[in-house]
């Protein structure tokens, strides 16, 4: 079981090329753990269905299934280009223009959907296209539009975005349009809110306020894509302690930072959100050659099996799901490198230094961890009300599967993107943890060892009734 067991998770867009019930059903049966809304596409009555589609493949696969709506946060974007296409050579002057329901003439003025002339300054970088086009801001030319002198011979096509690495917007990252889709989803069955472009845990904090105002219980996931979100490792951890969790956002995070901070940071995110229990995604192009191609790279394989290998909670596929030619392929073949990769190479222990509030739940996952291994448990059973006790457990990167058992379908499906769970909703009873286990192994889920008959599972426990979990369990299922 454990060795058929994937506990790094896979976490999907959701977009054209998965657009209908069977399709949904098809990437979740095939091993999706979590659906990835974005905002910066699509529409409400569009994401009711998929709500819908989701929870329908959930409930007849009879598992969790987390969905996370991704804000479009301050993403500058063109506006719409004629044909779609234009072209633009090294020297070019360009004028950049906040208009709504401009339409661009074909000549060197393009439409933007933001006013930069109010926060940039002349000399600072501003990069199209992903990086693509690299230019400079030579001028302010009026209230609502700049001037850029581009650097490079490329082309630019219609809504893709910008970046300015070195301009300071203020904090100013929810927008009127992130506020209109806060409000929308919390009324939708929605288990994660991930903020884009997060600076400092001030961006955190200001977002849990607005859920909280707005009657929504979806966790906070910090998207890492900014160049002061990482200019020191104490900005870096504020920000991991004050979200629920983090995405290693790594395509804006290469154009805001260059290219060659992003593996570092990725290790260093993974590594901090263990040591805080907080789930870490990793994100961007990991299979990025399957939106046209039946198979992955040699490079893409060795870039999710990094991932699996320093212990990531999850990795992400983007375009290779939402608008690729294979996204079921894109599955499949992300699930077949998770297995191998963490059946060939073990995640790194961490040492636990108790401390604070989480002490008694670091301490006792610690211990369970070590327990299963050394007695040579089939699995971890964790009842848990909050997810905490599983999310710490989870933190030890266990070679075992946790299965979480919680009477909180929304709990229930926020542990659906944490490492090695799997979790389940059931009423609470005083031995649900091992009615579960029976149930999932006299239905062929969990399976014994070979030449064995009982299951063997270490169950993590509490009184419902107190605060904490308290109790161990060893027990012959």
């Amino acid at each position: 079981m454990s060795k058929l067991f994937k506990r790094t998770k896979i976490l999907a867009t959701i977009g054209p090329s998965v657009f209908g019930a069977d399709k949904i059903e098809e990437i979740i049966m095939a091993g999706v753990n979590g659906c990835r809304l974005n905002c910066s596409h699509g529409t409400s009555e569009e994401r009711d269905e998929q709500i819908k589609w989701i929870r329908d493949a959930a409930k007849k696969k009879g598992r969790s299934v987390a969905i996370l709506q991704d804000l479009q946060g301050p993403k500058i974007r063109l506006g719409a280009i004629v044909d779609n296409h234009l072209d633009l050579s090294n020297g070019d002057e360009v004028i950049l223009e906040a208009a709504e329901g401009y339409e661009h003439d074909g000549g060197l003025t393009l439409p933007v959907q933001y006013n930069l002339a109010e926060k940039v300054k002349v000399g600072e970088p501003l990069y199209m296209f992903d990086g693509k086009i690299k230019s400079e801001i030579v001028e302010i030319v009026s209230d609502t539009a700049i001037k850029v002198k581009i650097l490079n011979d490329g082309f630019v096509m219609s809504k893709k975005g910008l970046n300015l690495p070195e301009t300071d917007f203020g904090g100013d990252i929810i927008t009127p349009k992130d506020m209109e889709d806060l409000e929308y989803g919390a009324h939708q069955d929605l288990d994660y809110v991930a903020l884009s472009f997060v600076q400092s845990a001030t961006d955190i904090e200001k977002l849990k306020q607005i859920l909280l105002s707005l009657g929504s219980n979806a966790k906070v996931i910090a998207k890492i894509e900014t160049k002061k979100a990482i200019s020191s490792d104490e900005n870096l951890e504020a920000i991991v302690e004050a979200a629920d969790g983090i995405m290693v956002a790594r395509g804006d995070m290469a154009v805001e930072a260059g290219a060659e901070v992003v593996p570092i940071v990725q290790r260093k995110l993974i590594a901090l959100c263990r040591a805080h229990a907080k789930l870490c995604i990793v994100a961007t192009q990991m299979m990025g050659s399957m939106v046209e191609n039946p198979e992955p790279t040699r490079a893409e394989v060795s870039d999710v099996a990094t991932a699996v290998i320093q212990g990531a909670d999850a990795v992400m596929l983007s375009d290779e799901t939402a608008n690729g030619k294979y996204p079921v392929e894109a599955v499949k073949e992300m699930k077949k490198v998770i297995l191998y990769a963490q059946n060939h190479s073990r995640v790194a222990t961490m040492k636990v230094q108790p401390e604070g509030e989480r002490a008694i739940y670091d301490a006792i996952s610690a211990t369970v961890a070590r327990l299963a291994e050394e007695i040579e448990a089939d699995v971890i059973i964790c009842q848990t009300a909050s997810g905490t006790t599983a999310k710490t457990m989870a933190a030890q990167r266990p070679n075992i599967p946790i299965i979480s058992v919680t009477p909180d379908t929304r709990v229930a499906n926020q542990l659906a993107l944490i490492y090695a769970n799997s979790a389940f909703t059931r009423k609470y009873s005083e031995n649900f943890g091992a009615e579960l286990a029976k149930e999932l192994k006299d239905s062929g889920y969990l399976q014994t060892k070979p030449g064995k008959k009982d299951l063997l599972a270490v169950i993590v426990s509490g009184d419902k009734n107190k605060y904490g979990t308290d109790t161990i369990k060893i027990r012959h299922i």
